[in-house]
């Protein structure tokens, strides 16, 4: 699944960003330099712990694990600074306009922030913790997905999501081939990522954030100007 989910990463950003030069690569802002380094790096972090536990070096994957749960919280203020500069720029995706597309961009924040704060809390227990940084890292795919080289993605901005929600069809595969039944964490960490997905577009219609994207476009500008 790692391996999978870098596969799907390098694909989306591989002109723009990795094939570019990365901080040689032509973005729109510092802002957006920063946030590709940050999103770059818990890729990287996933394979590494995923690697290290396949070696049997759980003692170097939890020291590692302390820099991961500090890197998680700057995923969400980096992400939330990018997408903060995505609504500036007047950029969307999936067929709608950038204030609406903004609950999207914050709203993944939201369920990436959710499942890592129950991935630490579960830390301890390695079958639901490793299931929900699985689920969290899904969450961020979106991004890349949207940049894949396939027309029919731009024709159909649904696929985004239903082809992010696919990638937990493996791990409730795994599950059912491994325990016979879909772990409790992969079932709820996968229901809360479908449905906060679900909600994101309808609530970034509603007048209420509409005007709070208002708000933060008027107080947001000086992002992309960094």
């Amino acid at each position: 699944m790692a391996l999978l989910i870098v596969a799907s990463v390098f694909l989306g950003f591989a002109k723009s960003y990795f094939l570019a030069g990365m901080f040689r690569a032509h973005l729109p802002s510092l802002i957006i330099h920063i946030h590709g380094a940050v999103f770059t790096s818990w890729i990287l972090l996933l394979i590494v712990q995923t690697s290290l536990v396949s070696a049997g070096r759980v003692d170097i994957h939890r020291r590692l694990g302390g820099f991961g749960f500090c890197l998680a919280p700057l995923m969400i203020v980096m992400g939330s600074l990018a997408a903060t500069d995505l609504l500036v720029r007047n950029d969307a995706a999936m067929g709608v306009d950038a204030k609406t597309f903004y609950a999207a961009s914050l709203g993944d924040m939201f369920i990436f922030a959710t499942l890592i704060f129950f991935a630490f809390r579960e830390r301890s227990n390695p079958a639901a913790h490793k299931r929900l940084i699985l689920i969290a890292t899904i969450t961020l795919l979106g991004a890349a997905i949207n940049r894949w080289p396939f027309s029919i993605i731009l024709v159909h901005p649904i696929l985004i999501n239903l082809i992010d929600d696919a990638f937990l069809l493996p791990l409730i595969a795994y599950d059912l081939w491994s325990m016979r039944r879909i772990h409790r964490a992969t079932i709820w960490g996968g229901l809360f990522l479908i449905a906060v997905q679900q909600l994101e577009l309808p609530i970034g219609s509603t007048a209420l954030w509409q005007s709070f994207a208002t708000w933060a476009l008027r107080h947001g500008r000086f992002i992309h100007g960094i």
